[in-house]
């Protein structure tokens, strides 16, 4: 059908356009101006568009939302637990004596330690421990209305396993309890098929699966009849699993937080597993240190061994240096050497001091025996007598000196003639001999001591000459002994720390968070998935307002009328509904106060300022194609002129299908064909109506030849007797865009009237009375929107509520039919029109 209707209207362009060839084509600016005229945006067509499609706005509207109702009611939730821990930095090294060289290492050492932390949480050391504590082998499910739900630690029942065929594994096993100690099971696959009816805790021997089903404590009356099924899933199927949804993360490499979380279908799932994660890799933790304290304590036991030989060594080279050199400590025999030597030195000056004073006392003495020098005794002769060590040489200067003391006192008394001086004398003369021999006697000693001291210092010397080389062998033995001393004392010291490391070793970390069951799913998104519905309707509803306002291709309103010709506008024809009619017909005169007489009644008036001048007036009336009520506006315009008191006469031109006969329920047996043949005159064939100033003549029976008889002289004297009775001659001229025959009429007419029905006639139809009007110079060309249903249509605001019914949409050359009542169907599709 859209075929046909565009074949036909590439063919009502190509006829319009040979129609009006004859004529020279009007100034090129006009047409230009024309064609602009229908460029650019319409904002009331615009308007008018998306006001139609409202109501489909509105049902993808609810589309969008109902797609996402279904989405959200069809699609599992994911949840996310999430957990944060906080590692706290502590060097091994620093333990063992290194953490200079680590701190030298620099600032990337806490965000290595956090990575690699994050590569131990997602390693096959925590996957393992996951699933052996959480049984992750095995996932049990229950069918529901539309989804299937994981049942994870509420399951009524538990399978123990032991799989032999390995094509079993991540299979769909279906299982059904049938009794409270009884249930079925059924599997159908290329490794085996699985299905009996078994007994609770019955060990079941399948081909390539050992099974035993146990109830649990969630086991009920409601478990009978519902439809589960549980898969065993292998190692490789289960770390992929934690590996896609296990996220690691470092939350604050200043702060030293990791950020653990899981996503599952299944919120305490997800919670259980993350708090799992956290309580293995605390225990991980825990066990790497006791294996790291273990390691080092190895290490330190193999090193002491080694240093316990070393020591061992050295000092029994040490010991036999001792025990060769009899020397312990060489430095301190040094001191001791030199301490020695000194003395004897001072003890040789002293003795030295000692013979210097007997010699000095010996030459006194004998001065003094000598002489017998009264005048100057001995203890003043020699001051320092009080330094002799000799007693018996003290005590017998002594006494000199208490002799010659007393000597000179007796001396003042008698001469030395008196036997009292010479007593004396004599007593003095003995105690001077013993002086001399005990000087004597002394000098003997002090060379006997000296002589003592110089072999004393002669063995000193011969100690000093070895002892440099025993020194430098002693200091190149002591080197290793005191390194192997502190290395063995620190490692020591070191595996008593590690002893106690080791009895309390705790996990490096802090858990600042733990995870907590999820409410809310993190997807799908509730808020978001309907916003994206509703966005999507309200998208694709504007999209069909673009593209039906981009396809709109028939006049709607006035507005679009004028910016689509140059052509005057006389009116607006509201549609009339007050009643159904099969053909037009005259409808104004039985409605006088109507909307509908009312709009035509303008029309007449605008008319009237148009050709104000003449008196007599043709007034041709055509349209594009058939349906657009030509005919209905012709004789209601020509009832509403009659009305106003002229006389007015309507001819029928459209020869190939009168209706105007129809619209005044006549016949039509003679008429315009007759007429110019001149079978009959023009008086037989006027035909009265119920306006008495209104008469007509109808087609009269078709002619092969219509276009003919228009342009034949017999045509002209018709109008001319029809001007000498009537001020108004209406012709109902054929379509113009099947036929030329109207365009010929045009020619002559004082006033061409070009009918637009609103919702019916296509632009391509304006721009087809454009054409006319510039080949054929209707500078006077007027036209009138028809059948305006709304008021927006009318392009002001303006509208009205009644219409008519001309069995709209019919082809030229097709009968029209009864216009039926409308369906409820046929309502809801003029809502979506």
């Amino acid at each position: 059908m859209a075929i046909n209707e565009n074949a036909e209207l590439e063919s009502l362009i190509r006829n319009a356009i040979d129609g009006g060839a004859e004529q020279p084509a009007a100034a090129t600016a006009g047409g230009a101006a024309d064609e602009e005229g229908s460029e650019g945006l319409d904002l009331s067509t615009l308007a008018l568009v998306a006001r139609r499609s409202l109501l489909w706005v509105l049902l993808l509207l609810v589309l969008g939302g109902s797609a996402s109702w279904l989405y959200l009611r069809y699609t599992k939730p994911v949840y996310k637990s999430t957990s944060l821990l906080k590692i706290d930095q502590r060097s091994e090294a620093g333990v063992v004596g290194l953490g200079g060289q680590i701190a030298a290492a620099g600032p990337s050492v806490g965000a290595s330690k956090l990575a690699g932390e994050v590569q131990l949480i997602k390693s096959e050391i925590i996957y393992k421990q996951l699933r052996d504590s959480l049984n992750l082998n095995v996932n049990y499910y229950v069918q529901g209305t539309v989804l299937e739900s994981e049942l994870y630690g509420n399951s009524p029942f538990h399978i123990a396993y032991v799989v032999r065929d390995k094509e079993l594994y991540n299979q769909k096993i279906s299982l059904v309890f049938v009794s409270p100690t009884r249930y079925s099971i059924d599997y159908s696959g290329t490794a085996a098929t699985l299905s009996g009816e078994y007994a609770v805790g019955q060990q079941v021997t399948l081909p390539g699966l050992d099974l035993t089903v146990t109830t649990t404590s969630y086991f009920g009356p409601a478990t009978l009849g519902e439809k589960y099924h549980f898969t065993i899933q292998d190692e490789g199927t289960v770390n992929g699993y934690l590996e896609k949804n296990l996220a690691v993360d470092i939350s604050s490499a200043d702060a030293n937080t990791i950020q653990i979380s899981f996503t599952d279908f299944n919120a305490k799932k997800a919670q259980r597993i993350v708090n799992k994660v956290d309580t293995v890799y605390q225990r991980a933790k825990v066990l790497r240190e006791q294996e790291n304290t273990a390691r080092t304590l190895r290490y330190l036991d193999q090193q002491l061994d080694v240093n316990y030989d070393n020591l061992q060594r050295a000092e029994n080279r040490y010991q036999g240096f001792v025990e060769k050199t009899k020397t312990y400590d060489v430095k301190s025999e040094v001191a001791d050497l030199a301490a020695k030597s000194e003395d004897l030195e001072e003890q040789r000056l002293k003795l030295n001091q000692n013979m210097v004073l007997l010699n000095d006392i010996a030459r006194v003495v004998q001065q003094a025996h000598i002489t017998r020098n009264e005048n100057e005794t001995i203890e003043q002769s020699i001051p320092g007598l009080g330094d002799i060590n000799d007693p018996l040489l003290s005590q017998l200067l002594s006494q000199l000196n208490g002799m010659q003391w007393d000597q000179e006192r007796v001396s003042r008394s008698y001469t030395g003639a008196t036997e009292a001086m010479q007593q004396k004398n004599a007593l003095m003369a003995y105690t001077l001999s013993s002086i001399l021999r005990q000087i004597t006697q002394a000098r003997k000693t002090l060379l006997n001591k000296v002589a003592l001291l110089d072999r004393q210092q002669n063995l000193i010397d011969t100690k000093q000459q070895g002892l440099p080389s025993r020194a430098t062998e002693q200091a190149r033995l002591q080197r290793p002994l005191a390194l192997a001393e502190g290395t063995y004392t620190m490692l020591m010291g070191k595996k008593v720390d590690y002893n106690i490391q080791k009895a309390g070793t705790t996990a490096d970390f802090q858990i600042l968070f733990p995870a907590s069951e999820p409410r809310v799913p993190i997807s799908p998104v509730r808020l978001l998935v309907y916003a994206i519905g509703l966005a999507g309707g309200l998208f694709l509803g504007l999209g069909l307002i673009a593209v039906r306002y981009l396809m709109h291709n028939t006049i709607t309103n006035t507005r679009e009328l004028e910016r689509s010709t140059q052509a005057s506008v006389l009116g607006v024809i509201p549609t009339y509904d007050k009643e159904k009619m099969e053909v037009s017909r005259l409808v104004v005169n039985d409605n006088p106060k109507s909307a509908i007489s009312e709009a035509i009644r303008s029309i007449r008036t605008n008319l009237d300022f148009i050709s104000s001048a003449k008196k007599k007036r043709l007034i041709s009336v055509t349209s594009t194609i058939s349906g657009e009520g030509k005919t209905f506006v012709t004789v209601n315009l020509a009832g509403i002129i009659a009305m106003s008191g002229q006389r007015v006469i309507v001819l029928d031109l459209d020869m190939r299908k009168p209706k105007v006969n129809l619209a005044f329920g006549a016949e039509n047996v003679k008429g315009i064909s007759t007429i110019l043949i001149d079978r009959h005159s023009v008086a037989e064939c006027i035909q009265r109506t119920s306006i008495e100033a209104l008469q007509f003549i109808s087609a009269g029976p078709t002619p092969p030849n219509p276009s003919e008889l228009i342009l034949s002289p017999r045509f002209d004297q018709m109008l001319a007797e029809l001007y000498e009775s009537y001020d108004v001659v209406m012709i109902d001229t054929p379509p113009v865009g099947l036929v030329t025959d109207g365009i010929l009429i045009m020619r002559r007419a004082d006033i061409p009237i070009y009918i637009v029905r609103a919702d019916y006639s296509r632009k391509a139809f304006i721009k087809n009375m454009n054409r006319l009007m510039r080949a054929n110079n209707l500078t006077r060309m007027c036209t009138i929107l028809n059948d305006a249903q709304s008021k927006g249509a009318y392009g002001y605001g303006y509208g009205y509520g009644y219409g008519y019914g001309s069995g709209g949409g019919q082809g030229y050359y097709e009968d029209p039919g009864a216009a039926a009542p409308p369906t409820l169907a046929q309502k809801l599709g003029r809502l979506f029109k």
